[in-house]
């Protein structure tokens, strides 16, 4: 069993097993659209592989959660912000 320190360098194959053992389900695909695409994680290449530190995928992760919820009828905080205030 590796333990994962913050500076530990993951491919994308094993960021992702690590990011759903740790409860986040990604695949290897979607970290591969995302480095493309924009949104994903931060990563460096050695050679033509995409390599990414195990700090950077968690913080990833952790930034796409939702704040924390106790019912399934609370709006989302993304809504909250559209909301106007009341007249005083």
């Amino acid at each position: 069993m590796n333990i994962l320190t913050p500076e530990t360098l993951l491919t994308r194959a094993r960021g992702a097993e690590e990011l759903t053992r740790a409860g986040y389900p990604t695949s290897r695909a979607s970290l591969a659209t995302l480095a493309s695409r924009g949104g994903g994680p931060s990563y460096r290449l050695y050679s033509r592989t995409a390599l990414h530190r195990w700090s950077d995928l968690l913080a990833w992760a952790e930034a796409r959660c939702s704040a924390p919820r106790k019912s399934t009828s609370e709006p989302d905080v993304t809504e909250l912000s559209e909301v106007v205030a009341p007249p005083v």
